[in-house]
């Protein structure tokens, strides 16, 4: 699938580690310079990158596994969503989980973007739901310690 990408930043494209990765890495783009994140401090950092999806995709923006391991570094709004629609362009809103100052370095890997299909539902109001075996078990419901 062709997705039209606008890259006004000066660093390379969003790409896969490997052959059979799903999520591209995304890069920061600071040219004003590196951004400082304390603990529990969050801040939208700027990517240069501008999409147009197919109608029916959108683009989730997830975590790097080792940025989140190594210095808990995440994704306030994890996974973050851009809409089929959405022209401007794409921020990150990191946030620094870990106990140390993080720095964000212009050109740095700060996370992954995977395109999804979605679907659309159409509601329709019942007065109740088929039954399951489950029921309405929640959390820890069918976990065995």
């Amino acid at each position: 699938m062709k997705v039209k990408i606008i890259n006004k930043s000066h660093h390379p494209l969003p790409s896969y580690g490997t052959f059979e990765a799903a999520g591209m890495d995304v890069r920061a783009y600071l040219p004003e310079g590196a951004v400082t994140l304390k603990p529990r401090q969050r801040a939208l950092i700027p990517t240069g990158l501008y999409i147009q999806l197919p109608q029916g995709y959108e683009c989730q923006i997830r975590p790097r596994s080792g940025l989140a391991l190594n210095y808990g570094l995440s994704i306030a709004n994890s996974p973050g969503t851009v809409d089929a629609d959405y022209r401007g362009e794409i921020g990150i809103i990191l946030i620094n989980l870990g106990e140390e100052d993080y720095v964000v370095n212009d050109g740095e890997r700060i996370c992954q973007m995977v395109i999804k299909q979605y679907s659309h539902v159409e509601w329709e109001e019942v007065s109740e739901l088929d039954r399951t075996k489950r029921e309405n078990g929640a959390f820890g419901h069918t976990g065995v310690n």
